[in-house]
């Protein structure tokens, strides 16, 4: 069986001048304001949508890797992981552009080669990775109130 993780979103007014927030279901992140200057601008303390994927991304890959090391019988240290998101205007509107993972490790007893096959594979692997894949079924139920 599936497990769902779940997050709710509340935005009032408009794209510019509104401004919202969000909380997780977990509650393990406190209620979080949003706002499209923060978004795009100075983050002035704030998140965004593309640093919270960045969070899931550098998360999901560094747990990916860890297993993909520990299989190869050469577990890690320490895995430092950061993911940078890029996000910016494009003809068709503003988009994700791209995602870069930096990932540095302390892998005692492995080849550089053999960790970059390890890593690639993580980055293939991670479940956070897929999601991002455009194949991904993406589901929609609008309701007004």
């Amino acid at each position: 069986m599936a497990v769902q993780r779940s997050a709710t979103a509340v935005w009032k007014g408009t794209l510019f001048e509104g401004s919202g927030t969000f909380t997780v279901a977990s509650g393990a992140i406190p209620e979080q304001p949003v706002t499209w200057a923060a978004r795009t601008e100075s983050s002035d303390g704030m998140t965004s949508p593309e640093e919270l994927v960045a969070a899931a991304h550098a998360s999901c890959f560094s747990m990916a890797l860890s297993n993909q090391l520990a299989q190869n019988e050469t577990p890690a240290d320490q895995l430092t992981v950061t993911a940078t998101v890029d996000f910016g205007k494009t003809d068709a509107g503003m988009r994700v552009l791209a995602i870069a993972l930096d990932v540095e490790g302390n892998v005692p007893g492995i080849e550089d080669g053999v960790f970059q096959e390890k890593a690639e594979a993580a980055k293939t692997g991670c479940p956070i990775s897929n999601a991002l894949n455009p194949s991904i079924p993406l589901s929609l139920t609008a309701k007004l109130a």
